[in-house]
């Protein structure tokens, strides 16, 4: 009865939660604590962190007593593009309109004796935003889209002996979907809204090689929502109920930790995306008079690649380092303004002053987004686009205490 009342209680207080969103590659997120941003989200083995219920459900073992994290995650994305019209006019060139995002997490482990422990957290796996004019030549395309995510993950580990440690934990997943665009030849503006909760679950295990070296294992299952939206018009009498569905990819992670020593250790980490999941968007409207969208996606699989190093310069302050490269997963014929982005490569620089019972962190990182070339779609106006200079400022604090 205890721990079902503290489950309650930690799940209302995550979901009080709700975070804003940040562009990504895809459109997945891995910002998900002040130190994972630092070290590259190569941040699998942390010591004594509550994060670890997003990074590696299996290392909350790591976890003495009790302890909660808190903080936000500030991503500010820029990118411009140039656009060549289908008539043969001049070049056009314009900018993404810069919306920050702001993604808040929290965190909240216990151990329960000495092989039992319980963790959960909420934090966004999966967003983006993006928006260019709504006069502009790509409007027809898409001048604003808007994914808002929310993940909430009450998470069980065991520990049997010193060298394997596991966990198994369910994921409560929220998105609400906001696209606009101008249809008939940009005549009209259209926006189409909706939002959908789904469940899916998590699993994760650890093994200790020796004090120096332990390999883990993430897998994440992938979440199908059915969405009910509206679709609205400045030609109202297209306006309709809009059904639609989003499968978000599963995943797999693989982690290396090597300490040096007691002081410096470093990670290796590779996570590999289903996003052939998402091989479509396709929205159905129940007015017969307006045509149903049929969207064509067809994303391959990709990886992800990060290395994070952390020293330990006193007993109170800590710098870790990151590095992180995600391939892009979109083919050009099947680009558009939804997410107009290639590779990633992050860079990340973080600091932690700490004490017994509670840390503070502060990072800086840098995201070099790479160019896309986006053809056109039916009504589109363009017949090419080049998206260039996209690049996205980071800053994450986090504040942590233990009991």
């Amino acid at each position: 009865m205890f721990l079902k009342k503290k489950i309650f209680i930690m799940g209302l207080a995550c979901s009080m939660v709700i975070p804003a969103i940040a562009s990504a590659e895809g459109f997945s997120i891995n910002e998900w604590s002040a130190e994972g941003v630092a070290m590259g989200g190569a941040r699998m083995f942390a010591e004594d962190d509550p994060a670890n219920v997003a990074y590696n459900p299996a290392s909350i073992t790591k976890v003495k007593g009790m302890g909660w994290k808190t903080g936000a995650v500030y991503i500010s994305p820029h990118g411009k593009y140039t656009a060549y019209p289908k008539d043969g006019g001049p070049a056009q060139s314009g900018k993404n309109v810069v919306h920050p995002g702001i993604l808040p997490y929290f965190y909240y482990v216990d151990q329960i004796d000495e092989k039992q422990w319980f963790g959960i957290g909420t934090f966004t796996r999966f967003g983006m935003i993006s928006e260019f004019g709504k006069d502009s030549i790509v409007a027809t395309n898409a001048y604003s889209s808007e994914l808002k995510g929310m993940s909430i993950t009450p998470t069980y580990a065991w520990k049997p002996d010193a060298k394997v440690s596991a966990a198994l934990g369910a994921e409560i997943n929220y998105v609400g979907l906001n696209l606009k665009k101008k249809i008939a030849g940009g005549a009209y503006d259209s926006e189409t809204e909706g939002d959908s909760t789904a469940l899916g679950w998590n699993a994760a295990v650890n093994y200790e090689f020796d004090d120096k070296n332990e390999i883990g294992l993430v897998y994440r299952s992938r979440i199908t929502h059915t969405m009910e939206a509206d679709f609205t018009s400045t030609y109202s009498v297209l306006n309709s109920k809009a059904h639609g569905k989003v499968v978000l990819p599963d995943s797999y992670a693989i982690g290396y930790n090597h300490k040096f020593d007691d002081k410096t250790r470093v990670e290796l980490n590779g996570t590999y995306t289903m996003w052939s999941t998402y091989d479509k968007l396709n929205i159905y409207f129940d007015n017969p008079i307006t045509t149903d969208s049929l969207d064509t996606k067809n994303w391959s699989n990709g990886w992800r690649y990060a290395i994070g190093v952390e020293h330990k310069l006193s007993d109170k302050y800590t710098l870790m380092a990151g590095f992180a490269y995600d391939g892009s997963v979109i083919p050009d014929e099947h680009a558009d303004f939804m997410i107009p982005t290639g590779n990633r490569r992050t860079y990340s620089l973080g600091t932690q002053y700490h004490d017994k019972d509670q840390t503070v962190t502060l990072t800086l990182g840098h995201i070099d987004i790479g160019d896309k070339d986006i053809s056109p779609k039916s009504g589109d106006q363009f017949s090419k686009v080049h998206t260039n200079s996209n690049y996205a400022k980071v800053v994450a604090i986090g504040y942590e205490r233990k009991f």
